[in-house]
């Protein structure tokens, strides 16, 4: 009983985080498409951010799905099911990770300032090569991903018509193979963005750090709110890699744990963890962007008037989404 309690509070807070990271990363995605249809200058920013908020929105389909099937499993024990499931998911974690990845490299190399010549010549194309590794991660992930059409673990193999194999030690065998694969695919695909997302944000964290300390000694030149910025974006940064540090070692868990204890209580704490990552950064993201919290406030004093039944005022209606590019 204490079990079936537990996993239920934990698919509740599962659920929060799904809806969380609907409405987070949709109003993402939707503040920038809205500023590109207005004819507003997309800058490369804002075009990690699209792609970054989409990717996330479908992955928390995903994750509702999964969540789905540890409570109502049969529909995923198709094998054509499964197969194109997991297919997705990977596909769409692997290309969330890569964007954000490629989100703080882009900061980095904005503020960093140094003479190195490679730095100097990424720093110049760096607006340009964007939308190339945004499609070379799409690709990357692709690849990553088509491998899962071809692998099926024996538990899940079933007719069309439901007709199910016994489990037997083969079988045990056979799944044990597939989730050692399933588990290879998801290491391969996020060690390189985890290393790299790793050190571009300790070398953010560094430079940030020098150049609020910097401030403090001219204390006169510098204001207190610009010092809390560079704060604030180091907390944000900590706080984006907490979250995915946390997210990818829950992740290896969360695969673990269906494939060997089948344990319901781990796989529902394993992705109450995994899901936090693209839900609470989404969060953060709004936060910490200047237009995407300028937006969201706009929203929330539109919808502060519309409750009121008094008409919002032109110049809030002219603002909503036409926003000044952040700097």
């Amino acid at each position: 009983l204490l079990q079936v309690v537990k996993s239920l509070f934990a698919k509740d807070i599962v659920a929060v985080e799904v809806v969380v990271g609907f409405i987070g990363n949709g109003f993402i995605t939707t503040a920038n498409i809205i500023n590109w249809i207005k004819g507003k200058k997309t800058s490369s920013a804002d075009l990690i951010l699209i792609f970054l908020s989409t990717s996330r929105f479908i992955l928390q389909a995903t994750v509702l799905m999964h969540t789905h099937s540890l409570y109502f499993a049969d529909v995923f024990k198709l094998a054509s099911v499964y197969k194109d499931f997991a297919a997705v998911w990977m596909f769409v974690n692997h290309s969330s990770l890569w964007f954000s990845t490629w989100l703080y490299v882009l900061y980095f190399v904005k503020i960093i300032n140094t003479t190195h010549w490679l730095l100097l010549q990424i720093k110049c194309r760096i607006a340009g090569m964007v939308p190339w590794l945004l499609l070379g991660s799409l690709v990357i992930s692709s690849i990553i991903s088509l491998p899962l059409l071809w692998i099926t673990p024996n538990t899940y193999l079933c007719s069309s018509t439901g007709n199910c194999r016994e489990n037997s030690t083969a079988d045990i065998m056979d799944w044990d193979s597939s989730s050692l694969y399933l588990l290879l695919l998801y290491f391969v695909g996020c060690f390189f963005p985890l290393v790299l997302s790793v050190v571009t944000s300790a070398l953010l964290i560094t430079s940030l750090w020098k150049h609020r300390k910097t401030m403090q000694c001219y204390a006169d030149t510098f204001t207190d709110a610009m010092i809390d910025v560079h704060l604030n974006a180091i907390k944000s940064i900590i706080s984006f890699l907490i979250l995915y540090l946390s997210s990818f070692v829950a992740q290896i868990l969360l695969i673990l744990s269906t494939s060997q204890s089948k344990d319901v209580v781990k796989v529902a704490v394993s992705l109450v963890v995994v899901e936090a990552y693209p839900s609470m950064h989404s969060i953060i993201l709004i936060i910490v962007n200047s237009k995407l919290k300028l937006v969201f406030r706009n929203l929330c004093l539109h919808f502060k008037c519309h409750l009121k039944d008094k008409p919002p005022s032109p110049r809030l209606e002219r603002n909503t989404f036409h926003i000044r590019e952040s700097h």
